[in-house]
This record gives C-alpha cells, structure tokens and sequence, in this order.
C-alpha cells in the first residue's frame, strides 16, 4: 500500500513556538494536540499522480435536486398529516423519530453537499437551493453552514477556527458517562451553538435570506396547517441530531475511538494521530454517503453519487485506514467507553489556512481561486 502518513511539521504560532511551550500552556486538557499537518491534502495529491482519473469525478451530481424535493415534500406531508394529532401521542413521536429525523438528516446532508456547490453548476443557484432544503427543518441554519463546514475543511482542528472541534469547557464538564449521554441526547443544540462562541462570522444577503424563507415557511405551516405541524418539523430536527442512528455520524467522523500509543497526546509527539474516520454500512443509502468521510475530505468536489468510485478507485489508500462498521455502536461506545470521549479529538494551533488558496478539488465544485467566500474570507 502507498504511504499515505504525514510527515511535514507545521509551524506553531508564536504562542506556540515548540511543544515544550505547548505543554505548559496545554498540560490541563486532554485532547491529542498534533504538529503535523492535515493528511487529507497530502493523500489527495498522492491520490492524483497515481490515479489522475479521479479529477473527472468532480462535478455537481443531477440526481441530488431530485432527492431534495422528494424529502421536503415527504416532510411537508407528513406534517399536514400530523396538524391534528397530539404532539405526546405515540403516532406522532414514531413519526417524527424514525420518519422526521431520517428525513431531515437527508436534508442536513443535502445541504453539505450543496454547500459544495455540488446540486448545480451555478454556485449562487445552489446557495438558493440550500435554502429551500433547509425549509422542513424548521430553523434557518443553511447559510450559515456552509462558512463554517468550508473552514472545517481548510483548518481541520484548528483551535480557534473549526468549531465541529469541541471546547475544553465542553470535555471537562462532559467527561463522565452521564456527561457523554447529555451531549449525544442535545448534541444538535451543541453543534448551533458553539460556533456562536468560537469563532463569530459576519452575517451576508444570504443569511438575511435565509432567515426570511424560514420564517415565512414556519408562518405558512402555521397558518395553513397547525402548531402541531409546525412542531413536527422541530421535533424531526432535534430527533436527528439527537440519539438517532443517523446521528452517529457526527461523532464518528472525527472522534478517535482506537487506543492510541503511549504519550500520543505528549505535546513532543510527531506521530500523526488519525482524525477522520470512514463509515461503510448501509445507512450512508440515506445520508448522501457521507459515511465515506475520508474520501470526502481528501476530495470534496466529489458527489455522493461518484465517493464509492473514487474508493475503488483509490483502494489501495483507504483500505487499511480505520473505519467504522455501525454508528449505533459508534453512539453506544461513545457514550459507555471510559476511555473515550470529547477529549479524544485531534487540534492543532495554527491559524494561516483561513482564506487564501481555495481550490476547486479542496473545497468543491466551481470554486473560483481566490474568490470571496461571504464570511470565511
């Protein structure tokens, strides 16, 4: 198999000039603190001069727009159907548990892949789209999305910027059994919240549009159906981001679960810790095959439909990376395994990956070198 490990030294900031200093400031938290750089960069390039067929993959996928509008429709008539049923009846919470939520962890991954321009060609067309998917979730939350998951992918565990990364006050509040269980029952309001603490970004048009959709959409569900209605579409939204089996792939994306070598979070470590983990079972059927996640970061202008080509096609680089086989277990070990939890994430210091450079095969389709990202640059 190719070498796919990491073996170029980021600089630190001038905080953290070597890991002598980085262990005095950080010698009262627990997460793994690499001074590596990203893997994905370096496997997608290795990727490119072996197989250089896979850049033909990119490109936005027809197929996705069709899915989209099935499952709002799906949503906005499951929540008609709902207007009179009452919100603690055991119909109504079935439905927005093993319907709602699935449905609308469709349309949460939906939006990721728009959020790579990745529904049609025109980039502002998807940024529309996004906001029409995000309509059955009952919250705006689309155009603010895809800032911060662009800046998940060019400053993956950068402390400070990517805020999928849990903070210290999250992983010492939180690290118990009851803790874990906390997080994984609201991890939804986690995951909207905390970059509002993290790392605030300025509100665009598109923001403010998305904001009016959502609650024109909400009204109108009101008006025409009901509270109860309206309610579903929440209640869906928090299930899916809830304990749902389709939530696992929250955690199972960048969490490290395997036990790692003695002194792994030393900060005189210089062995890449593994920070992205696959998942290949059949729920990824219905979320967009984001289970794929390794292939998604090393090549984000990829479509769902074309990530299981590219693993084939690549084979020989994924197939010893560790995966995952069932984000059910993925939820349960999270929650009852002492050994893991939010402090097995992997961060870096190192904040100069914030804007320049963007590439098409780095953070999607049609991306323009250099072109102005509305709240990332």
């Amino acid at each position: 198999m190719p070498s796919t490990s990491v073996t170029t030294t980021v600089q630190a900031s001038s905080r953290l000039d070597n890991p002598k200093q980085a262990a005095a400031r950080y010698d009262s938290d627990h997460f793994f603190w690499s001074y590596t750089e990203e893997p994905h960069r370096t496997r997608r390039q290795a990727i490119i001069k072996a197989h250089p067929e896979v850049i033909k993959l990119c490109g936005p996928e027809p197929l996705t727009k069709y899915f989209v509008l099935a499952v709002v429709a799906l949503q906005v008539i499951c929540a008609v159907c709902l207007r009179n049923t009452p919100i603690l009846s055991l119909r109504y919470i079935l439905t927005a548990y093993a319907i709602g939520a699935t449905a609308n962890q469709n349309l949460f991954l939906a939006i990721h892949e728009i959020s790579h321009n990745l529904a049609f060609k025109a980039p502002l067309a998807n940024r529309f789209f996004a906001v029409f998917a995000n309509l059955p979730i009952g919250v705006p939350y689309s155009a603010a999305f895809r800032p911060y998951h662009l800046l998940h992918h060019k400053s993956l565990g950068v402390d400070g910027l990517d805020t999928d990364l849990p903070t210290s006050l999250e992983a010492f509040f939180l690290d118990s059994i009851l803790g874990k269980a906390f997080f994984c029952t609201f991890q939804i309001l986690f995951y909207a919240l905390r970059p509002m603490v993290v790392y605030q970004l300025p509100l665009s048009r598109i923001h403010l549009f998305n904001i009016i959709a959502q609650l024109s959409f909400d009204y109108l569900l009101l008006h025409y159906a009901s509270g109860r209605a309206l309610a579903y579409v929440i209640m869906s939204s928090f299930f899916a981001g809830s304990l749902h089996p389709c939530a696992g792939h929250f955690i199972a994306e960048h969490y490290v679960f395997d036990a790692q070598p003695k002194g792994a979070k030393e900060a005189s470590n210089l062995v890449p810790v593994p920070e992205t983990f696959s998942y290949y079972g059949p729920l990824n059927m219905l979320t967009y095959n984001v289970g794929l996640h390794n292939e998604h970061h090393d090549f984000p202008a990829i479509p769902w439909t074309r990530l299981p080509v590219l693993h084939e096609i690549a084979m020989d680089y994924y197939a010893d990376l560790p995966h995952h086989k069932s984000w059910t277990w993925v939820i349960w070990q999270f929650i009852w395994d002492r050994e893991v939890g939010l402090w097995c994430r992997v961060k870096r210091k190192e904040g100069r990956r914030k804007v320049c450079g963007w590439r098409e095969d780095e953070l999607g389709s049609n991306e323009r070198k250099k072109a102005r990202i509305p709240g990332v640059n």
